[in-house]
């Protein structure tokens, strides 16, 4: 479970998360809805810990993510995250790029390594670019290589930071679709998200974020279908 307690985060003068308040459950999918700038991906960065907080605490597993005694990357090995650039070692092909954490950070052989990349990359549909360079894929190709090589480090959660918003249309689909086939197996995921139809469909809930705050969190059909602030339905409008 992922716990979020009333976490606050500035930068300077400028308040980005105030007093945000969240709980995911395991096997979960909450979609984060809201405009640029809103917090959506700050909160994100201060599940995994790459983002500090003020003030606040957040829980996953019951471990506190910010406390000084914390292994912070013991405990980033269970939340996987993906952003909206894949960041891909251009130099290194599709399976070493995925093998490459494996060997480094869980300190997996090399034979293991590769059969645990194989298997996440036939997973996400890219069993035929492993001798590839990143150069050489699609856009939703790269994005999905970024899934399989955060799924390879074996997560209890996954957290997606607007994974198509860089892609082009007819791309979209193709990401989208890895996510809902895990969404189907059961993975636990926070998916911030402009695809308000993804959201729609897919999530258990879905959380409006405005000016660092939650407006509004509850079943898609409510918050997507029959919002219930003004704020949600003035978005939802701007966009649909």
């Amino acid at each position: 479970m992922i716990e979020i307690h009333d976490i606050e985060k500035s930068y300077g003068t400028i308040k980005v998360l105030d007093g945000v308040s969240m709980t995911v459950s395991k096997g979960e999918v909450v979609s984060v809805i809201g405009g640029s700038g809103s917090g959506k991906s700050t909160m994100l960065m201060c599940i995994n810990g790459l983002e500090s907080i003020q003030s606040g605490r957040i829980m996953v597993d019951g471990t506190d993510v910010h406390a000084k005694k914390t292994d912070i990357n013991r405990l980033r090995r269970k939340i996987g995250i993906v952003f909206q650039q894949w960041n891909a070692f251009p130099h290194l092909t599709v399976l070493e790029n995925v093998t490459l954490a494996l060997r480094k950070v869980l300190r997996k052989s090399s034979g293991e390594a590769e059969a645990i990349a194989v298997k996440q990359l036939t997973h996400v549909g890219l069993a035929d670019k492993l001798g590839v360079f990143p150069s050489r894929l699609s856009g939703g190709q790269q994005q999905r290589m970024a899934i399989a090589r955060a799924l390879a480090m074996s997560p209890d959660y996954m957290l997606f930071d607007e994974v198509t918003s860089a892609l082009d249309p007819q791309l979209v689909g193709e990401v989208l679709d890895t996510l809902r086939m895990l969404s189907q197996e059961g993975m636990t995921m926070i998916v911030v998200t402009h695809e308000i139809r993804f959201a729609r469909e897919v999530s258990d809930r879905v959380a409006f974020f405005k000016d660092g705050k939650i407006h509004e969190i509850g079943p898609p059909q409510q918050v997507v279908g029959t919002p219930a602030r003004p704020e949600t339905a003035a978005f939802l409008k701007s966009v649909l």
